[in-house]
């Protein structure tokens, strides 16, 4: 065994806020003082270690002198914690209206995951893994989020199985919302075409006619200009994913994954001064 000395390139303000959020955590569990293996700030270091290199969870453990188990059980105590300050639908569309945003931006995501044999049954009646996509060709969990119009997240959603359609998925966690926004906040939406017919206030390009006719020259620059606008959304999930290496492949349940990606968002949140 070769001991070596290493950095953790996150503030040390992130590791207090994660530490003060452990702490009253503890409390709330009328946690005995000196009963556990690590301090909330050791249980903060190893978590934040975690979402940035995605490292093994038992290497993990063992460099911190934790076993295997209370590695996992540290780790799912510090995604459950943070995600639960992860701002709620309403709130993060009120504060992007507060904020003057002139518009929202709507993605979807297939978070890739381990596989899990878990069956469910197609629109055709036939019988697939419920994790599988077969849009991207692999296992994960279904994510939808809002961006700001610079490509800012602002919210994400709770997990859907990646074999779940961005539409369907989208008419499960935030439709309903962003009808609201539009009608009552003024606030419209964009998407790709993958939300077409999603309803009022979400924009979406207009599809190339079936009969192989050219699209009139208004509609092309109505499609340009919206696709300019949106393109900027897929900043969003590229910020979540290229700090935290944990998003790229997750490796415990993908029924987790909903947490984890929630737990990312108030990390970013809080590294560009959204959370104190």
């Amino acid at each position: 065994m070769i001991a070596y000395r290493a950095m953790l390139d996150v503030p040390r303000a992130l590791a207090q806020y994660v530490g003060r959020l452990l702490r009253a955590e503890r409390r709330a569990l009328h946690t005995r003082r000196d009963s556990r293996a690590l301090t909330c700030f050791h249980q903060t270091v190893f978590a934040l270690r975690w979402f940035r290199d995605n490292r093994d969870i038992a290497a993990h453990a063992r460099d911190h002198g934790i076993s295997r188990a209370t590695g996992y059980r540290y780790l799912d105590e510090a995604i459950r914690v943070l995600a639960a300050q992860a701002p709620d639908l309403h709130e993060a569309l009120q504060q992007a209206n507060d904020e003057g945003v002139s518009h929202l931006i709507l993605d979807g995501k297939l978070f890739a995951s381990d596989r899990l044999g878990e069956q469910t049954t197609s629109t055709k009646g036939r019988q697939i893994d419920a994790w599988y996509s077969g849009k991207a060709h692999e296992h994960g969990g279904n994510i939808q989020a809002l961006s700001a119009p610079d490509g800012f997240p602002l919210w994400v959603s709770e997990v859907e199985p990646g074999s779940v359609h961005d539409m369907r998925a989208a008419r499960a966690h935030v439709l309903a919302a962003l009808y609201w926004a539009s009608s009552q906040l003024d606030l419209p939406t964009l998407a790709d075409n993958g939300y077409d017919g999603a309803g009022i206030g979400v924009f979406t390009p207009v599809k190339q006619p079936a009969n192989g006719h050219e699209l009139d020259v208004d509609t092309r620059t109505y499609n340009a200009l919206l696709r300019g606008l949106r393109c900027l959304g897929e900043r969003g999930f590229a910020l979540l994913v290229g700090r935290w290496r944990a998003l790229r492949h997750i490796t415990t349940s993908p029924r987790k994954i909903g947490n984890i990606v929630k737990a990312a968002l108030v990390l970013t949140h809080f590294e560009h001064g959204r959370l104190t």
